[in-house]
């Protein structure tokens, strides 16, 4: 039976946006439909712990189960809240740092995730979606620094590292952009980007995913890229990646989101309600709507989704788990915190020279 307004809340299959700092009350009640399950939050919703503390408060609120709280906390350029938070390092720092000393950059990774992680949680956020594990083929301008290294290997390692990391502060990690995103020029919130290689070129950019879900990744975000010798379908809207690649071939478990799909690259699918229902149909179990607040509203205003109990315990699996109690800043009076911050601080004061991609 689809799910409709006045029914039994569980998670939605739709994660959406808010405007600014608080919330309105249009906002309200959008977030409180039941095909909502997730908020992501961006640079426009911070602008100091406090705040951010109060807004994720107040999103928990709204209903029960609380609705999923993410963000892009990845560090460098990608990082949405950073006043009264540790400047992190764009990901290819670590690479870097993996070139000269693996283990030691093992161990910062582990530090870079766990701090990350510890700070969100602490301010009532469940999850980043991180790490990015892309692989620097040098050709992606959205990507860039964004991306560990060119090496599957090194980022397998890293990204592992950093996984674990966030992990042992409670938050569940969500791989990006799979099942890659480095080996093409476009950026897909502008245009589509096609990836022209044949599946066992892709290959070696799956090998990250193969090193993370065999270590129990709870989920990965799908790229809006098209690889037209695999599936004409853009990855996001393919069950051939993620039925046949994601689910069969790598025996991924975990929960499957989109990238956000008011981008360019996803407009091509034709209206957004058609876009979600092609994800929903294809095997994602979330889809992102951000930054166009008529197109969410039109989508649940149509959209229809069966219920799913496997999608709504892959969801509820990406759920924060705290280890150390959230709010006050009592994280920062903590050995673990000023030992991971202290320990990135020193490494960033011989950081290479050169960070740009």
């Amino acid at each position: 039976m689809p799910v409709r307004a006045g029914d039994a809340m569980s998670l939605g299959p739709l994660m959406i946006d808010v405007g600014g700092l608080a919330l309105g009350s249009e906002e309200r009640e959008r977030l409180a439909h039941p095909l909502v399950g997730g908020v992501i939050l961006f640079a426009r919703n911070f602008s100091e712990p406090a705040q951010l503390r109060a807004l994720t408060a107040e999103i928990r609120s709204l209903r029960q189960p609380a609705l999923l709280i993410a963000v892009d906390q990845e560090g460098g350029r990608v990082q949405r809240f950073r006043e009264g938070f540790t400047a992190l390092p764009p990901m290819r720092w670590f690479g870097h740092a993996y070139d000269h000393d693996t283990d030691a950059a093992r161990h910062l990774a582990h530090a870079g995730g766990w701090l990350m992680a510890a700070e969100l949680i602490d301010a009532g956020v469940d999850l980043s979606f991180a790490p990015c594990v892309d692989l620097d083929h040098g050709l992606s301008r959205v990507i860039g620094n964004r991306a560990l290294h060119r090496e599957a290997e090194a980022v397998a390692s890293l990204a592992l590292a950093y996984m674990q990391g966030m992990r042992q502060a409670g938050m569940a990690a969500v791989a990006k952009h799979f099942p890659g995103h480095g080996a093409v020029i476009a950026d897909s919130h502008h245009e589509l980007p096609v990836d022209e290689r044949p599946l066992a070129a892709i290959d070696e950019d799956l090998l990250p995913y193969r090193c993370l879900v065999s270590h129990g990744l709870a989920g990965v975000m799908v790229a809006h890229v098209r690889y037209p010798r695999v599936d004409e379908r853009i990855a996001s809207l393919s069950p051939v990646w993620l039925h046949g690649q994601l689910r069969r071939r790598l025996g991924f478990q975990g929960a499957v989101l989109t990238d956000d799909l008011s981008m360019a690259a996803a407009a091509l699918a034709g209206e957004p309600g058609m876009r979600v229902h092609e994800a929903l149909v294809a095997g994602a179990d979330m889809a992102l709507v951000c930054n166009d607040p008529e197109a969410a509203a039109r989508v649940l205003d149509e959209l229809r989704v069966p219920p799913d109990p496997a999608r709504q315990q892959r969801l509820a699996a990406l759920r924060a788990r705290p280890v150390i109690a959230p709010g006050g800043g009592v994280l920062r009076e903590g050995r673990a915190w000023r030992l991971a911050a202290s320990q990135l601080a020193a490494a960033l004061g011989q950081a290479p020279a050169q960070l740009d991609g």
